[in-house]
């Protein structure tokens, strides 16, 4: 190392120990190496996971201290139509002992209370162990002071977007948080939404995803209608940060991201490469990508931006074209990527496709 080499070094560890002399976080991050486009390996249609009565779509997997797979996963019947997941969204469990499945004995354990933040479904659901306890994130809805009956929540269903009271339920979807001792206990659900819409986002607080941070701090990522805005929507995606996995979550100035329409965002922090990524549906576009940061709030695209298409390649290789391929999961073990999933929508069915991941090194 030449004389400025070691003078930069110099510069860099001084101003390092003095931001942490001064209480400030000193940003790091490794190298942005993660390629999941070469992980993920063909799906098996006999892992797919799919129901006759119901339209099955978001979801996650958590494994237990003995090792088994809980899956958590939204669900509504079909015979209500798809359009039936902003009025009759239910979230549900199911058990495996292999992370590929199959997964048996599923039951509803949450959907819409009939009062509150969350009187109408339970949806967009991702299950995470921190310390001892299970958080449940989800999103449920209302319809304010007026009261719809179950005619009316089915007749909305029918008809969806063009519904009169469409955007009455579209408008007031929040996310929350139940909290739970054991993954079969009863989830004590929280009064009031997680966190609302303001500073980068507008209208709704969707999609939620959360992460724990090298700071040991609490990530989230909501997706909500872009402020800048004024006429029509454009979905974007804000971050905040909270000491707790169940409070006080502030929206930081910034979003995100924000160069594209964007949804369904999963969010975890690598340890191996110390730094945190997101995986994302690009919105009416054909590619799922990804989104990396060094610090947990600013964000920009990965090396590796566009990981995958939407379709679906098969384990006797052909490929599976199908008509939506959303909610990506990113499922770690070890602190080490095993799987990448999607809901996925072919003519009148919905179902959950699992692709398993080999290791990048």
């Amino acid at each position: 190392m030449n004389k400025f080499g070691r003078k930069r070094a110099i510069d860099v560890w001084s101003i390092g120990i003095l931001a942490l002399a001064l209480g400030f976080q000193v940003a790091q991050g490794g190298d942005d190496t993660l390629d999941l486009s070469v992980m993920m390996q063909p799906a098996d249609p006999k892992q797919f996971i799919h129901d006759d009565q119901y339209f099955n779509w978001c979801h996650s997997i958590v494994r237990d201290s003995a090792g088994r797979y809980h899956l958590f996963y939204a669900r509504w019947p079909k015979s209500l139509t798809f359009n039936a997941w902003l009025t009759h969204s239910e979230i549900a469990h199911a058990i495996s002992d292999h992370l590929t499945g199959p997964y048996t004995g599923s039951k509803t354990i949450l959907r819409g209370r009939g009062e509150g933040w969350d009187a109408i479904t339970a949806h967009n659901v991702q299950v995470n162990r921190f310390g001892d306890r299970y958080y449940m994130y989800y999103i449920g809805t209302n319809s304010g002071d007026k009261r719809l009956t179950e005619e009316q929540l089915q007749n909305i269903a029918q008809k969806g977007y063009s519904h009169p009271q469409w955007d009455l339920l579209r408008s007031r979807q929040r996310v929350g948080v139940a909290v739970a001792d054991s993954l079969n206990a009863r989830w004590q659900r929280s009064e009031h939404p997680l966190i609302e819409p303001g500073g980068t986002i507008k209208t709704i607080t969707t999609n939620p995803s959360v992460c724990q941070g090298r700071d040991n701090r609490f990530y989230l990522i909501v997706k909500g209608d872009d402020v800048r805005v004024k006429k029509g929507r454009r979905l974007i995606q804000a971050i905040s940060v909270s000491e707790k996995p169940d409070g006080d979550f502030k929206i930081e100035p910034q979003p995100a991201f924000s160069d594209i329409s964007t949804e369904d965002v999963c969010i975890w922090f690598d340890k191996e490469r110390d730094r945190y990524y997101a995986l994302f549906h690009a919105f009416g576009r054909d590619f799922i990508g990804m989104i990396t940061s060094e610090d947990g709030i600013h964000w920009q695209k990965a090396r590796h931006f566009q990981v995958c298409k939407k379709e679906i390649p098969l384990c006797d290789g052909t490929v599976m074209k199908i008509d939506r391929m959303e909610r990506p999961y990113v499922y770690l073990e070890n602190d080490q990527v095993r799987m990448v999933s999607f809901a996925v929508k072919k003519a009148n069915d919905s179902f959950i496709v699992l692709f398993e991941c080999k290791s990048a090194k």
